[in-house]
């Protein structure tokens, strides 16, 4: 027979002992780099040194808010900190996602609705999407898989980087 399975919540208990040890190793690290000393840390965080030390090995999970606390104290990303402890989820960058979370008309439910209807469009149109889309939308991708030159505006000196003549009596559109 091959190696035995887990039972679900086993899976979940691993995955969050896991978590819980690359945050440790994570702050560690990122301690270091920083120089900054144990006892330095804890202080800057609000904790106690022993408490510091077993999140380091793995030994205890610290809170949303200690962990905000110790990224402070490291000089880095809280959200690099709840990611990596598994608060967060990773999320590509993304001008639409940013403006959501920047919103502050807007709840964290709302949020997280609009995010999620979002997503869902994105994932219906990279099922329907043409191989081509990219060119279909991008001339200059269009043109760059056809090997065809862009459109200088070095040999016309009054064109503009529209296209567009930079004086209107020689536009013909107008």
């Amino acid at each position: 027979m091959g190696k035995t399975e887990q039972n679900p919540v086993e899976q979940v208990g691993h995955a969050v002992g896991q978590a819980v040890e690359d945050i440790g190793a994570y702050i560690r690290q990122q301690r270091e780099g920083a120089h900054v000393s144990l006892r330095q840390l804890a202080k800057v965080a609000g904790v106690s040194n022993p408490y510091l030390s077993q999140v380091e090995r793995g030994l205890r999970k610290p809170s949303a808010e200690i962990l905000q606390q110790i990224a402070k104290g490291l000089r880095i990303s809280a959200e690099a900190l709840y990611v990596r402890a598994g608060i967060l989820e990773h999320r590509e960058a993304s001008a639409v996602v940013d403006a959501v979370f920047a919103d502050l008309e807007l709840t964290e439910r709302q949020k997280q609705v609009l995010l999620e209807i979002y997503q869902s469009f994105r994932r219906e149109n990279d099922h329907t999407r043409p191989a081509n889309w990219a060119a279909a939308v991008d001339p200059a991708a269009q043109r760059d898989s056809q090997n065809v030159p862009s459109p200088s505006i070095a040999n016309n000196p009054s064109a503009t980087p529209t296209g567009l003549v930079a004086d209107p009596s020689q536009n013909p559109e107008r």
